[in-house]
């Protein structure tokens, strides 16, 4: 498998990693009123990109070039997720990848992630794994950021597929620049109102998505 068609793999929405029970907050955003048409989603998702999916990508970025060892990138990525909800929602999709890689790459030390690593570590060590440069590693978590909140809102609103479909193409360049950030060094954002739904929709009875 190519370098390119790794990235467009791990991109992939049907990617079976659990990642599709995730909205990254947009159904607690939904429910609260903050996101109700296109013009609110897409500020979601640029908000979401340049936060939670930039400390996602460094983080990602830095294993995969070994910069930071999983032990550390662990540590770093809890500290970088305030709410309990989201470190939750992150270990989660961790596992999900890293079982998925154990069938994909089955010579690969996988046991050293330990049982539930952050989505960030195990998507850095998949990427060192695929051989891809750190560049497409950072990407691919920048984009499925992106997609993932706004698949679950198009669901959500009952939005217009191809509308939602100009949103992720108009806000592709800034997924690239994203990444490419990412790479330069780790980063340390926080966005309080991305925690504080993360922690909301974990106490809401019955939700539709898991985060």
């Amino acid at each position: 498998m190519t370098g390119l068609a790794t990235l467009l793999a791990l991109a992939d929405s049907r990617l079976p990693t659990g990642g599709h029970v995730h909205s990254g907050g947009v159904e607690e955003a939904v429910t609260s009123g903050l996101v109700v048409d296109l013009a609110t989603l897409r500020a979601f998702l640029r908000r979401r990109i340049t936060t939670q999916g930039l400390v996602t990508a460094s983080v990602a970025a830095a294993v995969h070039t070994k910069a930071l060892p999983v032990a550390a990138a662990d540590r770093e990525t809890d500290a970088r997720t305030p709410a309990p909800a989201a470190r939750q929602a992150s270990r989660a999709q961790g596992r999900g990848l890293v079982r998925l890689a154990r069938r994909v790459w089955p010579d690969e030390d996988w046991d050293s992630l330990g049982a539930t690593p952050h989505l960030a570590v195990a998507a850095g060590a998949v990427g060192t794994a695929t051989g891809m440069p750190p560049q497409h590693t950072a990407l691919s978590l920048v984009y499925t950021t992106m997609t993932g909140s706004a698949t679950a809102a198009q669901r959500l609103l009952a939005l217009d597929p191809g509308d939602v479909a100009a949103i992720t193409f108009e806000l592709s360049a800034l997924c690239d620049r994203t990444a490419e950030l990412a790479c330069k060094e780790l980063a340390d954002l926080s966005d309080p109102l991305l925690d504080v739904l993360a922690q909301r929709h974990s106490e809401r009875e019955r939700p539709l998505f898991a985060s």
